[in-house]
């Protein structure tokens, strides 16, 4: 009888073993492990390996584990049907239902899932010798359930049409959003997986906020304008400012102007065009992520946003991407713009020309971005008509009031978030 018990004491530790590594493994962070791995732990590697052939890895610690199971179960009814006669199957039934499920069952694997990946370096030794062992049966059992499902007509190649990288990423960045060392990087995280689905016609500076130079004009008037710009590459227009012939960078304009200082010449004689850049245009659907590559492989920071028709939309910068990525850069040059203001009941007051992302990216909101890049040009969208100064609109739970406008162009308005559930309380 001692003997007996000892193997089954012996048993459900072998039980609990395997179920807690069948968790360990299951539950082990892949990018973690991936991460261990390229700095040189092999048991990270060892891991890593099993994880690849998951169906073997699988098979193999469920042979185990049922057949300690049974075996234990088994010894357990002999053990009490010959002290109890009959009424010992009710007992073993009773008593081995429940060591198993709590000492073979429920306590390892809730210290593996809590413990995953320390558990999983830890038993990754001896899984794998039991994987060498039973790899006979295990292959012979895979087998056997392939051509079950085979019977069934059951694809086990068929693409999960759930599963996709960049969500499981997008998943795994929101799952961890409470994490301070998260938080802190969450919307830069969020904003470099947008690249592949962002236009630059979402994020360029509109032709009318762009500095431009009129090659007609004297050298004296370009270079004054030159001055007062906060730019160091600005667009050089002739005879209409659609006609983009180059774009001039301030430091080729002080090379010429040095050059003919030293050859004794006159400044009036630059020709303005002839030191400018090549303009380089780029349509207004071509999404972040090319265009960013696009200017690494070129070696250039600075192009022009044309739409279908050939017409200049605006420019777009190397700055203006990356601001997607890390929020603002701002530098001693940059012109300050007003752009949201908090009132103290809440609402904010916005000028026209925001765009849609920068507001959804710092208050978090969800407002589309779909139809419109501007919080202008998304009231137009919805309105479906040019609305009147003091009008007031209800769009995706936000209210939206018109305070001013010049001409046809809503120039600032005032945005009322919807209330959040505490300030429901």
């Amino acid at each position: 009888m001692l003997l007996t018990a000892g193997a089954i004491f012996i048993l459900l530790v072998l039980s609990a073993f395997f179920s807690g590594s069948e968790t360990a493994l299951t539950a082990a962070s892949k990018p973690l492990m991936h991460q261990m791995e390229l700095g040189g732990n092999r048991r990270a590697g060892l891991v890593n390996r099993m994880m690849e052939k998951k169906e073997r890895l699988i098979g193999a610690i469920l042979l185990g584990n049922n057949l300690v199971n049974i075996l234990a179960s088994a010894l357990a009814t002999s053990l009490l049907i010959a002290t109890f006669g009959e009424a010992g199957v009710v007992y073993a039934t009773i008593g081995m239902t429940l060591l198993v499920l709590i000492f073979s069952e429920i306590l390892p694997k809730t210290y593996a899932f809590r413990n995953a990946s320390r558990a999983a370096l830890a038993v990754s030794p001896l899984i794998n010798f039991i994987l060498i062992v039973l790899s006979p049966f295990v292959y012979s059992i895979n087998l056997l359930v392939k051509g079950i499902f085979f019977l069934f007509r059951v694809d086990l190649n068929a693409e999960d049409v759930y599963h996709s990288p960049t969500e499981e990423i997008r998943g795994t960045i929101e799952m961890h959003a409470d994490h301070d060392d998260v938080e802190q990087h969450r919307h830069m995280l969020k904003s470099v997986l947008d690249l592949a689905d962002v236009q630059v016609g979402e994020i360029m500076i509109h032709r009318r906020m762009v500095a431009t130079l009129n090659a007609g004009n004297s050298i004296e008037k370009i270079i004054t304008e030159v001055l007062a710009s906060p730019h160091t590459r600005i667009p050089i227009w002739k005879g209409n400012q659609d006609n983009i012939v180059g774009v001039l960078h301030v430091k080729a304009l002080l090379r010429e102007i040095r050059a003919h200082e030293s050859a004794g010449k006159s400044i009036d004689d630059i020709d303005i065009t002839s030191i400018a850049a090549k303009p380089w245009f780029v349509p207004e659907y071509t999404l972040l992520s090319d265009q960013l590559q696009a200017f690494r492989s070129r070696r250039e920071h600075f192009s022009l946003v044309v739409d279908e028709y050939g017409s200049l939309l605006g420019i777009v910068t190397l700055e203006d991407i990356l601001e997607e990525i890390v929020g603002d850069i701002s530098d001693e040059h940059d012109v300050s713009v007003p752009g949201v203001h908090l009132h103290p009941d809440g609402s904010f007051v916005v000028q026209g020309d925001v765009t849609i992302r920068d507001l959804n990216r710092q208050f978090d909101w969800h407002l589309p971005d779909e139809e419109a890049a501007t919080i202008a040009g998304l009231i137009l969208h919805e309105a479906r008509r040019i609305p009147e100064v003091g009008q007031s609109f209800m769009f995706h739970r936000f209210r939206f009031e018109i305070m001013r406008r010049h001409n046809q162009q809503i120039t600032a308005l005032r945005i009322t978030p919807p209330l959040k559930p505490k300030d429901d309380a």
